[in-house]
């Protein structure tokens, strides 16, 4: 048999020698042993083995594209960041993911979105890591695995488990306000072109004079915000699990560029000290009334990845990455999430993984780190490996020493912060149901939480999720209250039921509520 051949693209092996067949291994004449000194059949099996890399613990499932940001306001007053000042045009590259569900699951899950970017900038990388909400679960980094680990897998039986969610919900109950947003109707978003971006944290904005501001960041979609009913979502997760993935990238595809403005909200630097509540809590929002949004500019994506793999799977998005003019904040969730960040790509992509063409700066690089696992870029032989040195290696800009930070002084504590006037738990999330949801929306809300708490299989957490309901908002409480369905007092604790309820879904299953 005559293989195919391309005479101008020889296939090679990986060291770019040709190689003699891709249809025949090598062996001990035609019906014996495949040989072990065909090198070509053991490095394409072998790279197999390995072309995954292991996937993230959180995010796993998502996509993205390129694109730039150009600024378009004036908010030169408040940071002297490059990428932000007028007319400034940045090259940069957006990730969307959800953040329970596997690399198979259904993108119309419901479930918080990621919404992370980095910007190329004449003064290195930025990322911004944030969410299609504008806050979060927990508001203390050491309590992030617990969380995530209550909203995936259980250890005996591999299911994800109502109880298990509501568990740890109602025993954190400043999980309230971003748990309200995910059983709303803002809790699937209709594609990642029409939903919102938020930084969600608060960060910090330093201008060329030195003052410091607090700043929260805001993309607005251009092609205005939708989202789907469960029922819609349902559906589309049994018709094509790639929904949203395949949505983006056909819209660049055929030019169809989506856009976003960013907006965001600037607090005076001294104004966090006496404000009505903590403003570096993850779990609340800062509201328009005091801070209005003032606008920086405009995203747009309009350009697909080569390749998945080495362009989305592979990119790092890290909140350590900041550059001149923004920094971080007393936010105790930024804060842990500027180390684990980092670290989780050291262990699932590399130790090396921000010299891969995705990852790496558009500026130069003049660091003192070297060597480790698959090390492309290095300093020439007479760059020193220490600092200081007295040879002319790179050396630190003290100018930068004054550039962030905060005052803070005291004893080294294990504390939740120090509460200000209003900082309350329930405030905000009910705020979201009685002030923004129609009633509509509350009906839905209503749907969703019973249909979810309807899985809960111990009667003491069931109890509590009412409770917790209930001191969200007393109408809704008692609603979900009524509606419950019995419990089956036979059900172990910890044990998933599978009975359908009246309106049809599996109670306790993901049918039930995709979290």
């Amino acid at each position: 048999m005559t293989e195919p051949t391309t005479a101008n693209n020889p296939t090679t092996a990986n060291n770019g020698a040709p190689v003699a067949s891709d249809e025949h291994s090598q062996s001990v004449g035609a019906d014996g042993s495949i040989a072990l000194t065909d090198h070509y059949l053991i490095e394409k099996l072998a790279q197999f083995n390995r072309e995954r890399v292991p996937e993230r613990v959180v995010h796993a499932k998502g996509g993205g594209a390129f694109g730039t940001f150009r600024t378009t306001g004036d908010v030169s007053a408040y940071t002297r960041a490059a990428l932000f000042q007028p007319g400034v045009e940045t090259e940069m590259l957006a990730r969307f993911s959800s953040v329970a569900g596997e690399q198979g699951s259904p993108d119309t899950w419901r479930d918080p979105r990621g919404f992370s970017l980095k910007f190329y900038t004449t003064e290195g990388n930025y990322d911004l890591v944030g969410n299609n909400t504008p806050v979060f679960f927990v508001k203390d980094g050491i309590k992030f695995p617990d969380f995530i680990r209550s909203q995936k897998r259980l250890p005996g039986s591999h299911l994800r488990d109502n109880t298990m969610q509501w568990d740890f919900w109602t025993l954190s109950p400043e999980s309230a306000h971003q748990v309200t947003w995910l059983m709303g109707d803002r809790g699937i978003p209709a594609s990642w072109r029409h939903m919102n971006g938020y930084g969600s944290h608060t960060y910090q904005w330093i201008n060329a004079e030195g003052e410091r501001f607090w700043v929260k960041y805001h993309f607005h979609t251009d092609l205005g915000h939708k989202t789907l009913t469960q029922d819609e979502a349902d559906q589309i997760a049994g018709q094509d699990a790639d929904f949203h993935i395949r949505d983006l990238y056909a819209a660049i595809e055929r030019g169809d560029f989506p856009t976003w403005t960013l907006k965001v909200q600037i607090m005076p630097y001294e104004d966090a000290k006496t404000y009505r509540f903590n403003p570096f809590d993850l779990t609340k929002v800062w509201p328009h009334s005091d801070y209005p949004e003032i606008e920086v500019g405009t995203m747009e994506l309009n350009r697909n990845p080569g390749n998945y793999f080495a362009e989305i799977e592979q990119a790092a998005f890290e909140p350590s990455n900041f550059v001149p003019g923004i920094d971080g904040s007393p936010d105790k969730m930024l804060q842990a999430r500027i180390f684990s960040y980092a670290d989780a790509h050291r262990y699932r992509v590399g130790t090396n993984y921000q010299q891969l063409p995705v990852n790496r700066p558009h500026t130069e690089v003049h660091s003192y780190s070297k060597e480790g696992a698959m090390r492309y870029e290095y300093n020439p032989p007479e760059v020193p490996v220490y600092a200081p040195n007295s040879v002319g290696g790179p050396a630190a800009d003290p100018r930068r020493a004054g550039d962030g930070g905060w005052q803070s002084d005291g004893e080294l504590v294990r504390s939740a912060a120090t509460l200000h006037p209003e900082d309350d738990d329930w405030g905000q999330a009910g705020s979201l149901v009685r002030d923004v949801m129609s009633a509509e929306e509350r009906d839905r809300l209503v749907e969703t939480i019973t249909g979810h708490v309807g899985g809960v299989t111990r009667k003491d957490v069931r109890d509590r999720a009412v409770q917790y309901w209930k001191n969200v908002d007393a109408e809704i409480g008692s609603r979900l209250e009524a509606a419950l369905p019995p419990l089956d007092d036979s059900t172990a604790p910890g044990e998933q039921l599978s009975e359908p309820n009246p309106d049809g879904d599996l109670v306790g299953t993901d049918v039930a509520g995709k979290i």
